[in-house]
């Protein structure tokens, strides 16, 4: 038999419980013709030697913002690394300022007000910008800072006259103007200016993220959140640039895509007394190929844990008087969720705060008793503080819940400032959904922490923050189950396990050949591994000079 590409000389890891080692892997139509003595004595166009390198299936992230991790590599990075400090922060956008045209927008994202001690102002933002248009996102992207003259450009002349907004907050001088820092859905007062950006831009910010994904090792991503202009995508054209992306041959990686849930409505009649809620055509989850497809819609209860915005039960420990907020009122999250999930849709509700939780839990438990249907897998994104009583009717539901390794280490500080010592406790439970019979996927949700899965795989099993903190250690898990979350469990989570997540004959032929083995090395040592190389298809994707070709 003549293959496609046949790997040799490899330690693979297949997770498959009937053959859970290999050597050989060979390729076909791109995908998995068979292991060992299932391919002993083919031929292949391609033969490539890993050198004994170990070899694991290709990483899927659950929750990863793609294009956003593009954009943020093309813009000015905020981040503590680059800028540790309020005065670092001023100063790294005096020296973009000067490297752009007069009238440019200075855009950046990535600061943390946990780690520099306050959130930038306007006023400061105009001296260091010398009166250019400032927009800086926060690393949660729940929260962002303008400067005068894009407050101006957004309408509000001296910052005057912003006014309130629903499901967001506008923090103010003693004298009613914003101070600049504008929360949840008050961004959308200045992005509506910024959005959607020209097409060649947004491609390119896709095609950027793909690159930086690859790298990583990740062979799958899904997307949460396209469609429309508030921050969590572009616009109401943003499958036809993934679409442009991927015909370009820059996608590379396998993109699921959730749209958000204001991009859906009403289309006409489904059948009698009836109307069809959803995208156009009556396109809904699970739509596509295996390269490009729709996932859930997507929809955003509450804001975030270190913003101190998310709902929670009780008053965040380090600001009394403030409990968060919801993004909509309850009775609109309930029509959101029971509508999609009438019509078909699987849906991916970002719910952190407890108090959010359960609005979100009502509802799908009301969509599920109304409309009954089977195996629909609705998602909790981040499911961050959750009870006992919440972890079991999360898996008496049949939820997925979406929790971030890689936030313990890079904002765990932060979250155990805002939590405190007793509810850090129940912070990204992991063990406890495991314990609970739910399976659970890996993700990092990029660009909020860094998206390399190692490093959430890593904050998985040991569980600390980036001083050294324990944060919740009974919650941790083992290599093995965290590799499972990043691979099978994230499959699992858009019904994809079917053809993602296991090294076996017809399954999809990715996977991410590493430094060294993952299930051996000490856990304190997963960190530091690294990638070699990222196949996807059968095809090298990404090569660091692990592979060896004849």
């Amino acid at each position: 038999m003549r293959l496609d590409a046949l790997f040799h000389n490899g330690r693979f890891t297949t997770l498959d419980p009937d053959r859970p080692t290999a050597r050989a892997l060979g390729v076909l139509g791109g995908r998995i013709a068979g292991v060992d003595d299932e391919v002993a004595g083919c031929t292949a166009d391609t033969v490539v030697d890993l050198g004994g390198a170990p070899a694991v299936p290709g990483f899927n992230d659950a929750h990863h913002h793609l294009s956003l991790v593009g954009k943020g590599l093309r813009e000015l990075d905020c981040s503590y690394e680059r800028a540790p400090g309020l005065d670092a922060l001023y100063r790294a956008v005096a020296e973009r300022t000067s490297a752009l045209p007069p009238d440019a927008w200075v855009l950046g994202a990535g600061y943390d007000q946990n780690k520099i001690g306050a959130h930038p102002t306007a006023e400061a933002l105009d001296r260091a910008a010398q009166g250019r248009p400032v927009w800086l996102v926060h690393t949660s992207h729940h929260m962002a800072v303008a400067s005068t003259a894009a407050f101006e450009r957004a309408g509000f002349t001296g910052r005057r006259d912003v006014p309130d907004v629903p499901g967001g907050h506008v923090v103010r001088e003693a004298d009613g103007r914003a101070e600049g820092l504008l929360q949840e859905t008050a961004m959308h007062l200045v992005e509506q200016v910024l959005r959607p950006e020209p097409v060649d831009e947004w491609t390119a910010n896709i095609a950027a993220g793909a690159r930086a994904a690859l790298e990583a090792g990740l062979t799958s991503v899904t997307e949460p959140g396209i469609g429309v202009t508030d921050g969590i995508g572009n616009g109401p054209a943003d499958l036809d640039a993934y679409q442009r992306v991927r015909e370009r041959g820059l996608l590379g990686v396998r993109m699921t895509v959730m749209p958000y849930i204001t991009a859906l409505h009403d289309c006409g009649l489904l059948e009698q007394g009836t109307t069809w809620y959803g995208l156009d055509l009556g396109l809904r989850t699970g739509f596509g190929d295996e390269w490009l497809r729709i996932g859930p819609a997507k929809m955003m209860a509450d804001g975030s844990l270190i913003g101190r915005s998310a709902a929670m039960c009780c008053d965040y420990h380090d600001t009394p008087g403030n409990s968060g907020l919801l993004q909509y009122e309850r009775e609109q999250i309930r029509r959101y969720i029971v509508e999609a999930h009438r019509c078909g849709w699987q849906v991916a509700t970002h719910a952190i705060g407890d108090a959010a939780l359960d609005v979100v839990l009502d509802a799908y438990e009301e969509a599920q008793r109304r409309h009954p249907r089977t195996d629909v897998r609705h998602r909790v994104e981040h499911a961050a503080v959750t009870s006992e009583a919440q972890v079991a009717r999360i898996a008496e539901l049949g939820l997925i819940p979406v929790p971030q390794g890689r936030f313990l280490s890079e904002i765990g500080d932060g979250l155990l400032s805002a939590l405190g010592p007793d509810r850090s406790e129940r912070a990204y439970r992991m063990r406890a959904f495991l314990d609970a019979g739910v399976v659970l996927p890996g993700s990092s949700d990029a660009p909020v922490v860094a998206s390399h899965p190692l490093l959430s795989i890593h904050d998985m099993v040991n569980r600390r923050t980036a001083s050294g903190a324990p944060i919740a250690p009974h919650e941790a898990v083992t290599a093995r189950e965290a590799l499972y979350a990043y691979t099978v469990g994230s499959a699992h989570a858009v019904h994809e396990e079917h053809r993602k997540g296991i090294l076996r004959r017809g399954m999809l032929a990715d996977f991410t050949v590493l430094s060294d083995d993952l299930l051996a090395v000490a856990p304190g040592r997963i960190g530091e591994l690294t990638v070699g190389a990222t196949v996807v298809g059968g095809r090298v994707a990404h090569d660091t000079g692990a592979l060896t070709f004849s």
